[in-house]
């Protein structure tokens, strides 16, 4: 069983990812997890959760942020993604990952810290799609998915694997109440 964080969009955008998802048959991502931006990937977070008074501890000292959704990239030819501006997500992901400390070979095996770019995916080929559906989905997505929104970030949520490949909610924790320039 392994666990990540993530941020979550707002329902009703998440509802438009997910039947946009669906159009592609071999996209089985909507399938593994809801979408979300990931905040703290799997490494050290580990099966006592131990950690997680640590996650706690840095989600209540963190303002709530405004995160903004921006246009459909690509890492390489194999994961369709929208980008993200927020330099606040940034700096959480960082917090979370020197609480939790996992050794470095899985901070370099899961793209953290200075490897660490928030994106929010669509489409990949590891989850079935092909390259020419992940290049189709990207020029669709431009206006399909569009107004790209902005959103304001109040909790993490921690995922937990229920069986392989599928990611269920676990627990939500809050950030603080105080908002940065809203």
């Amino acid at each position: 069983m392994q666990y990540f964080i993530g941020v979550v969009p707002p329902d009703e955008y998440q509802r438009r990812i997910v039947a946009f998802q669906k159009r592609w048959s071999n996209n089985r991502l909507y399938e593994v997890v809801e979408p979300h931006i990931t905040v703290k990937a799997q490494g050290g977070l580990t099966l006592d959760l131990d950690w997680l008074d640590r996650v706690k501890d840095v989600c209540e000292s963190v303002p709530c942020f405004r995160l903004f959704l921006t246009e459909p990239q690509l890492f390489g030819n194999e994961v369709l993604y929208l980008g993200t501006k927020s330099q606040e997500v940034v700096e959480l992901h960082r917090r979370l990952v020197n609480a939790v400390s996992p050794v470095p070979e899985l901070i370099q095996q899961y793209f953290e810290l200075e490897l660490y770019t928030p994106h929010l995916t669509l489409g990949q080929t590891y989850w079935g799609m092909t390259e020419s559906e992940l290049e189709e989905m990207r020029y669709e997505a431009r206006t399909d998915l569009m107004p790209f929104p902005t959103f304001v970030v109040t909790f993490v949520r921690i995922y937990r694997e229920m069986e392989p490949n599928k990611y269920e909610p676990f627990k939500d924790i809050q950030l603080s109440e105080s908002l940065t320039e809203l």
